[in-house]
């Protein structure tokens, strides 16, 4: 009889492990997927760290998570500078003095403020109903057309007037020349991968790949004393209320027999032109890594859809219907002693790598009354 069954090896699932572990509990984790690591998980391809699921750069400015992490695995120094790519032309990202040079030949602060007010005086946008009239609050008409518009709507499947103004509330603005995506003290990436953090975070814990908690509920509803579980809540309690929506994610994977494809880990395609969101080249994330073919790389194109079942869910849906939706799952889930409903899926909340480590500890202290 254990201590804790964790289903879910990712973030969540692996930390709570490793801290119920540390305090002398007994603990199994399960995972449905071939391998342990959830949607942080690498596969190494001729000696390239490919981020399976997308790309994933640690960033915090809570240095006792930054602190937790690095127990764990030594992190780089990697700087997150995506670019934007429109029709031709490249962009700067996040929105600063460089993409405002780039989009008005403007080389102050105050030129690129006094063009953003301008065009946001020019739409009448007092209060932001949606993500559309946010971004022009934000930015103005120009880049939210050039840089946010038709890259939101493959990225959501929805018209911008459709989605919340909150989601474009978390790309950063600068009026300085500076590229470096986060605003966070800390951020880098593992080197040798993902897969160095979750195998520290699992060492010594019984841990096994291919098993789902749903081929065979009742026994393991009957493996522990409580449940940690890191899936949909929805599925959880069997659809009562109406399934939850999602975007899924699917990556199409090249090896290519050059050097450098496109000179930056991340770049983001914006036009509807190309039906992919963006490109990631993966050994860009660890530029120390000289164990590959200096003639060989790696890139992923990802597109965005709808999920629908077969596929997996990625980013949660937050709009109003779907907010209301998981209002009643989260009240089922209060009533279940033994339980713990935590992560991305289980909290339909999209969740940044230090947050979900920040709440895995902050849950497991509330429970067990230590970290």
């Amino acid at each position: 009889m254990m201590n804790y069954l964790i289903v879910g090896s990712g973030l969540y699932g692996a930390v709570f492990a490793y801290l119920a572990t540390k305090i002398g509990k007994k603990c199994l984790v399960i995972e449905k997927r071939h391998e342990l690591g959830g949607n942080i998980r690498c596969d190494n391809i001729d000696g390239i760290n490919v981020h399976t699921y997308g790309a994933h750069i640690f960033h915090t400015s809570n240095k006792k998570v930054w602190d937790f992490v690095n127990q764990f695995a030594q992190f780089n120094r990697y700087t997150n500078s995506p670019v934007a790519k429109y029709h031709g032309k490249l962009y700067n990202l996040p929105f600063n003095m460089n993409t405002f040079y780039a989009m008005w030949g403007v080389t102050t602060p105050q030129e690129a403020l006094a063009k953003i007010e301008e065009q946001k005086r020019q739409s009448g946008i007092i209060e932001p109903k949606n993500l559309e009239e946010q971004a022009i609050s934000l930015v103005g008409r120009d880049i939210y057309e050039i840089l946010v518009k038709e890259y939101t709507e493959k990225q959501w499947g929805r018209k911008c007037t459709e989605l919340p103004p909150f989601i474009i509330k978390r790309l950063p603005v600068r009026f300085t020349f500076d590229n470096n995506y986060f605003n966070d003290s800390y951020q880098g990436i593992p080197i040798g991968g993902y897969n160095k953090l979750i195998e520290g975070l699992l060492s010594g814990i019984e841990a096994v790949a291919d098993t789902d908690f749903f081929s065979d509920r009742s026994k393991w509803e009957s493996a522990a004393d409580k449940i940690v579980f890191t899936g949909k809540v929805d599925e959880f309690f069997d659809y009562k209320f109406g399934k939850l929506e999602y975007r899924t994610v699917r990556f199409e994977t090249e090896e290519l027999d050059v050097q450098n494809y496109q000179g930056n880990a991340v770049v983001n395609y914006t036009s509807h032109e190309e039906p992919f969101t963006r490109i990631i080249e993966h050994k860009h994330f660890e530029p120390e890594n000289q164990s590959y073919s200096q003639n060989k790389t790696i890139i992923s194109r990802e597109y965005s859809s709808e999920w629908h079942d077969g596929t997996e869910p990625f980013y949660p849906i937050n709009d109003e219907k779907n907010s209301e939706l998981y209002k009643k799952y989260a009240e089922l889930a209060t009533h279940e002693a033994n339980l713990i409903f935590g992560g991305r899926l289980a909290e339909y909340k999209y969740y940044d790598m230090d947050d979900v480590i920040e709440k895995a500890m902050k849950d497991f202290k509330a429970i067990e009354g230590t970290e």
